[in-house]
């Protein structure tokens, strides 16, 4: 499945702003959600968009769209713990104050392409994983962040993350934030909540706090039912691609969807989560 079809939305907002030369995106971004891995083909797609020479197109062969689609291309970099490292770097667990410093130094020169540097963390098997404040630490985070703020012409920074608050707020408050979706959940049966949360979108206001109960007296495994819910938000997206109004608040709620299951790991009480969880849905 193209990237078009899972994130039509995404998509659709940075080629607009790419091809359209009275639009412009972000010097900054910062991708949060559970898919990483989708996070990662989203930014070399749009640093494909940034650097391609031909018609921007999906499937375009161009050299530079081939560059990165192999890993290849000079100019875009994936900055991580494991990643172009300086020579005398001998950290293993973090992205060091060193790569920064080697990111500021990189930008002094001049470049023909689109620079583009993708912040993330990988695991010991080389699986792109999310940064946090232990493997992305303040230190290095500041010493980037007056170039984050005033780049070069022709830069653009991504930071990819599970939750963005696990990034400093001097970070979150240059950047772009944009909720990507997992997709992970699209097979679960949402049956069983289908009779109390089908239509959700159309309940009136003073139905919240009855949904919220009703759905914790559905089952003793709050967590499984978040689980139903959030496939039947993504079944909706799935069906309703078109309706980019639409489209925008079921993000929104399949964003809800997630903290509340934060929620209930951090062990806040169910019925309080659906409570909260159906406040922030039902308009």
């Amino acid at each position: 499945m193209h990237l078009s079809d899972k994130y039509p939305f995404l998509i659709n907002y940075f080629e607009n702003g790419i091809k359209n030369p009275n639009k412009s995106i972000a010097h900054s971004i910062l991708f949060y959600g559970n898919d990483i891995d989708a996070q990662y083909q989203l930014a070399l797609y749009i640093a494909r968009l940034l650097n391609c020479k031909k018609d921007k197109n999906y499937d375009c062969e161009c050299l530079d769209c081939n560059w990165i689609r192999n890993g290849e291309h000079p100019a875009v970099l994936t900055i991580s713990r494991k990643d172009n490292k300086p020579d005398d770097d001998d950290s293993k667990t973090v992205i060091s104050l060193k790569q920064a410093n080697q990111v500021k130094q990189t930008l002094l020169n001049s470049s023909d392409f689109h620079r583009v540097f993708i912040f993330c963390d990988k695991d010991e098997n080389d699986e792109i994983s999310g940064l946090n404040n232990l493997n992305f630490q303040e230190e290095t985070a500041n010493a980037l962040l007056k170039t984050i703020e005033e780049p070069p012409q022709n830069t653009t920074f991504f930071f990819l993350t599970r939750n963005k608050d696990d990034l400093i707020s001097t970070i979150i408050s240059r950047s772009q934030c944009f909720f990507v979706p997992t997709f992970e959940h699209k097979n679960i049966d949402w049956t069983p909540i289908k009779d109390l949360f089908e239509n959700y979108f159309e309940f009136e206001r003073q139905t919240v706090f009855e949904v919220a109960n009703n759905l914790n007296n559905l089952s003793k495994n709050s967590l499984a039912t978040l689980e139903q819910i959030q496939s039947y938000i993504l079944s909706l997206m799935k069906n309703n691609f078109e309706n980019k109004q639409f489209l925008v608040k079921l993000l929104h709620d399949i964003e809800s969807v997630e903290y509340a299951k934060r929620q209930i790991i951090a062990k806040v009480t169910p019925l309080n989560v659906f409570e909260n969880l159906c406040i922030d849905i039902i308009k």
